[in-house]
């Protein structure tokens, strides 16, 4: 028959963290949000006030 064991297939230790991990540290999310507010402000001062 199949052999269905699992001492094969062994998850590698380190692996490598892509941008989506990156992106959920919550300094880096903070940062984010402020520049993005700063943006938006200055977009919707141009727009409407001048």
């Amino acid at each position: 028959m199949l052999d269905t064991t699992q001492s094969e297939a062994v998850p590698p230790k380190d692996e490598p963290r892509g941008c989506l991990f990156a992106l959920s540290q919550p300094p880096l999310m903070i940062f984010l949000a402020v520049i993005g507010c700063l943006l938006l402000m200055a977009s919707l001062h141009d727009l409407l006030l001048l």
